[in-house]
């Protein structure tokens, strides 16, 4: 299915908008486990794009399923030139990204509803590294066409939510808007060369108009001297006689007429009253189009006449929402505006609000189970980490209709207070949108709030405390508790303590788990008296001594999710820890924002114990004292 080319973006809740990828066009065949890759016009790329096809053969149903694969360049963003080769670029990521299901098992798909088929793909087609899912949004498609200008992409796809997929046909129910003018060209021939050029000058441009070729310019720009070599061995192959225009065209040097096989790629800026393009730029040649895709009447944008009234100038959209600087995160059927992306968030670093937003997506998979269903504490630093930022608890009548809240009465206050639930990237995004640069959850959740999934031992060092000390103070608690036949599991705050977690699954009430833990610490501090203490005003307990702090199993309290990002220098991450690298060694501020995820990767499930059985209270106190342990 193809899509007709439009002159401006638009608003329509009837629609969905995706990125328009920069690549080849694929269309993937997996039947039994064989696996066919193949472009529109039947190129075979099961030999070239070995990764993805690998990948595609593990998928456990018999489907079509329609895409685009791309190579990204340093910045993440696709590259065609890359992609074109391949074979020199394999360092660079290599990503087929999917965006519809033709057939699936023993049906054909073609006949549902757009959105029925999305959600199918994404049922029957996990995310793997080099193949991924085209999100969408919903209805915003000014917005999004800004986001994806920002971002330098090639455009954007509009697609009529409930529209079919009809094989080879271009329809009015599929859109594209690019971001720069481009067109589908043939090469008709080419110039002699002038100057110190070699190989040729330019390239003579013709398209289809009523089945006839037509002459639209010359383009003269946009070649290396390796595309000057490259295509003139191709052209070379392919010269004819006779103009293949069928008329004298007019041309200040010698013209090599060729056969109008070859398919390339411009942009310029405008087409001119007798149709011609104006300063046409080559960019690529399209081995991937048939000469069909080089039509006059498909090339030059329109405006649909059902879009007409519903078109929106795009400055003029940005101007009315005072959004002068977005990105958009995606997740299922919600988009969220994240504005002024480009704020430095950590001055030392420069990392920007849009690169904590992308980190928080990036690990959203495995952050959202620890937050799942538990009030949120929000702590916003909106200016970035110099500033001291505040607390922020109440969802407020602004959160978009998709945030769930949570209602709680505040006896100081007197009133209720909605605390934000963060169940999904969506939510994720809007409260980094909000300054949220580290998230907050309570240890209990919504269901049953009066009772904590864990207990927290928090560390907290002074500043004359070393952190060798903080590791010794960690180990003392592991010997207690397991000499209490407890589990624990260990973490790094973020900053320069360390958090210890012990499981209760909602067993003991916030004051049963508080009192154990504070007798927990008591023991620790009797052991270690030099360097720490329970006392928690720091006038009273000095700079040489760590506060051991049980206070933090109270309702309410919080404390930095672990994955969490906290604003201190360096974007440093709370990270899980296995108890055999808690010794001399440790560097916390070795997990940041930049190495997080892949340490994460390699041991997603690390942490999630701390939802694993309850400890009995009752039988670690006994085991304590039949050892005599704190006395």
């Amino acid at each position: 299915m193809l899509a007709k080319e439009i002159s401006e973006p638009f608003d329509n809740k009837d629609w969905v908008f995706e990125v328009k990828w920069d690549g080849y066009r694929a269309v993937a065949e997996i039947n039994e486990g064989a696996v066919k890759l193949y472009s529109r016009n039947g190129n075979d790329f099961s030999q070239r794009y070995i990764p993805i096809v690998e990948e595609l053969r593990s998928i456990k149903h018999n489907i079509i399923i329609d895409g685009e694969i791309v190579v990204l360049n340093e910045k993440g963003l696709p590259d065609f030139q890359k992609m074109q080769h391949y074979e020199e670029n394999t360092a660079f990521p290599l990503i087929y990204y999917v965006f519809d299901l033709l057939f699936l098992d023993d049906k054909s798909t073609v006949e549902l509803p757009l959105l029925e088929r999305k959600k199918l793909l994404k049922e029957v087609v996990p995310v793997m590294e080099t193949v991924r899912h085209s999100e969408h949004v919903v209805e915003k498609g000014v917005l999004f066409f800004d986001a994806s200008t920002e971002q330098d992409l090639e455009g954007m796809m509009a697609k009529k939510a409930d529209s079919l997929y009809y094989p080879g046909k271009r329809t009015n129910e599929w859109l594209k808007v690019k971001n720069h003018k481009t067109a589908e060209v043939i090469i008709a021939g080419f110039t002699e060369p002038t100057g110190s050029r070699a190989y040729f000058g330019s390239l003579v441009l013709g398209m289809w108009k009523e089945h006839k070729l037509v002459h639209i310019g010359q383009a003269g720009t946009g070649f290396d001297d390796k595309a000057l070599e490259q295509l003139f061995k191709i052209m070379k192959s392919q010269t004819i006689k006779n103009s293949p225009f069928g008329i004298k065209i007019k041309s200040s040097t010698p013209v090599t007429w060729i056969k109008p096989s070859l398919v390339c790629e411009v942009k310029f800026t405008e087409w001119t009253s007798d149709e011609k393009l104006r300063h046409p730029v080559f960019i690529r040649l399209r081995d991937d189009k048939n000469l069909k895709s080089a039509d006059m009447k498909q090339q030059k944008p329109v405006v649909p006449p059902a879009q007409k009234k519903a078109e929106i100038n795009r400055r003029t959209a940005v101007k009315k929402t005072g959004i002068e600087d977005v990105y958009i995160v995606v997740d299922k059927k919600n988009s969220i505006i994240v504005s002024n992306p480009d704020k430095v968030y950590f001055p030392d670093d420069n990392i920007t609000k849009k690169m904590v937003v992308e980190y928080y997506q990036s690990v959203a998979e495995y952050i959202l189970p620890f937050l799942k269903d538990r009030p949120e504490s929000l702590k916003r630093n909106p200016n970035g980490i110099n500033d001291n930022g505040f607390f922020h608890k109440d969802a407020g009548e602004n959160a978009p209709a998709f945030i769930k809240s949570f209602p709680v009465h505040s006896e100081s206050s007197n009133k209720e207070i909605d605390y934000i639930i963060c169940n999904d990237k969506s939510t994720l995004a809007y409260l980094n949108n909000l300054g949220c640069i580290e998230l907050n959850p309570w240890h209990s959740t919504m269901q049953d709030p009066g009772k904590p999934d864990y207990m927290i031992i928090d560390i907290d060092p002074s500043d004359e405390n070393t952190f060798e000390q903080v590791i010794e103070a960690a180990n003392m608690f592991k010997e207690i508790l397991d000499k209490a036949g407890a589990k624990s599991f260990c973490k790094t705050s973020g900053a320069s303590g360390l958090h210890i977690y012990v499981p209760m699954k909602k067993k003991y009430t916030y004051e049963e788990v508080k009192n154990f833990a504070q007798l927990l610490c008591m023991i620790v501090s009797e052991r270690l008296p030099e360097f720490t203490t329970l006392e928690r005003n720091l006038k009273k307990r000095g700079n040489s001594k760590m506060y051991l702090d049980y206070l933090q199993n109270r309702s309410g309290q919080t404390i930095a999710s672990v994955y969490s990002l906290r604003p201190k220098k360096g974007a440093t991450v709370s990270m899980p820890l296995d108890w055999k690298e808690v010794k001399k060694g440790l560097v916390p501020a070795s997990f940041n924002i930049h190495n997080s995820l892949q340490r994460i990767k390699k041991n997603p499930g690390m942490f999630l114990d701390i939802f694993g059985p309850a400890t009995n209270i009752a039988r670690c106190l006994k085991m304590l004292n039949a050892q005599n342990v704190g006395e």
